[in-house]
């Protein structure tokens, strides 16, 4: 469940990968725990012998189905859900038995925002949200852990793709005033 090092270009490193805020995680043990107190509670109470043994095993049933489904499934979400940042671009990837990955040129990134309400600014997480150019536009990304921290990490990222990219002032004179005396254009991408 770890995410695969093979979807990174050559000279591409990873400077963030995050799954969603434990309080995911918060239902699924709530559950786990009502389903064991349930077992226990109908072990202690429940009269031996017919009747008894019938409604324990029905409480055995729905507490094994309770922890599947809304203990085991949700877990299971949560550790493949994948947030990664790195120096190129934002990989969002989600999926049990199937995946679905969306990738997110840090060049086409056009604007960015985090929201927090307030338990998630008690418990440090919030929703960050990023607009890019293209079909889909828009990607929020729910649950972020220190979304504030990572909000200016992904501001940093796409300046510095932004800066990798363009011409400065300097360059730009220079390659007018050769156009001007009709030199050859020079190579600015090293």
């Amino acid at each position: 469940m770890a995410f695969p090092e093979d979807v990174l270009t050559e000279d591409e490193h990873v400077v963030l990968h995050l799954h969603p805020h434990w309080k995911a995680l918060i239902r699924p043990i709530a559950v786990l725990v009502l389903a064991i107190a349930a077992v226990v509670v109908g072990v202690l109470l429940l009269p031996s012998g017919g009747g008894g043994s019938i409604a324990l095993a029905v409480i055995g049933v729905l507490a094994l189905v309770a922890v599947l489904w809304l203990g085991l499934w949700p877990f299971l979400v949560w550790r493949t859900t994948h947030y990664l940042f790195t120096n190129e671009r934002v990989l969002l990837q989600q999926g049990v038995f199937s995946r679905d990955r969306r990738d997110l040129p840090l060049t086409r990134i056009n604007d960015h925002s985090m929201n927090q309400r307030f338990v998630e600014r008690l418990l440090g997480c919030g929703t960050l949200t990023i607009e890019s150019a293209g079909e889909r536009g828009q990607s929020v990304l729910a649950d972020v852990p220190g979304v504030g921290q990572v909000q200016t990490t992904l501001y940093g990222l796409v300046e510095a793709q932004h800066d990798k990219h363009s011409l400065g002032d300097g360059e730009m004179r220079d390659i007018l005033a050769d156009m001007r005396e009709g030199k050859p254009l020079r190579d600015t991408t090293s």
